[in-house]
């Protein structure tokens, strides 16, 4: 068994535990290996041990990546997107983590619309204030959520956070719980092409915790392939 492999054995463990232990099912857990930086032959290796969903950061390796490994992974972009290249990733990715603001949500619904197709996006929220980090002001979810709901060729799945490093995991689980309850407030708002039905949030030192507050979608690199040069 390869590294990679046995790597993903004792992560799909600790999400197994960490469900068991909170009451959920497993199954509403997926995990997204996060293969930015890491070569086609890591990835293959992930998905011949049964990984399925790949996450990258940067249009120009996911479409070098995706063009050379001809397998069926679903993939997900979670890096900070330009509007400019949003044509890069259309009708390629099977969810965008990183809408942040109107323009880039209009841009996504122009390029989907082309191919008659509709794009599933989370609405990313920088809940730290950190300004480093990609992500809207919680203050002006409701709103962007409204503006962003009504544009076609959308639908947003859900919600993503990237909130400050900790090394103690439960100094982040504030953070995890604010966009649950931000992502119950906006599905209270009853918006047309909104579901929050994924809740992106958690990585490799913290997703337990972060599953222990609904995550759904875990962003996991380093646990999986090892620190990125």
């Amino acid at each position: 068994m390869s590294e990679i492999a046995t790597n993903l054995t004792q992560i799909r463990r600790q999400i197994d535990l960490a469900c068991r232990s909170c009451g959920r099912d497993p199954q509403t857990v997926r995990l997204l290996a996060v293969s930015k930086k890491k070569p086609a032959q890591a990835i293959k290796d992930a998905y011949d041990a049964g990984q399925k969903l790949f996450g990258e950061s940067y249009v120009q390796e996911f479409s070098q990546k995706s063009a050379e490994i001809e397998l069926p992974i679903e993939w997900h972009f979670i890096g900070g997107l330009q509007s400019n290249k949003v044509k890069y990733l259309r009708g390629k990715t099977a969810l965008i983590h990183s809408v942040d603001r109107y323009s880039l949500a209009k841009e996504i619904s122009s390029q989907w619309a082309k191919i008659g197709k509709t794009a599933d996006i989370l609405l990313q929220f920088n809940l730290g204030g950190e300004a480093t980090k990609s992500g809207a002001d919680e203050a002006d979810g409701l709103e962007l959520a409204q503006r962003i709901c009504a544009l076609p060729n959308l639908q947003v799945r859900g919600l993503m956070t990237l909130p400050p490093y900790c090394e103690d995991p439960e100094e982040v689980r504030p953070y995890f719980r604010r966009l649950r309850q931000l992502g119950e407030k906006l599905a209270a708002a009853d918006l047309p092409n909104l579901l929050i039905e994924e809740l992106s949030m958690g990585m490799s030192h913290d997703f337990r915790v972060a599953i222990e507050e609904g995550a759904t979608l875990v962003r996991v690199g380093t646990a999986i392939f090892g620190a990125r040069d």
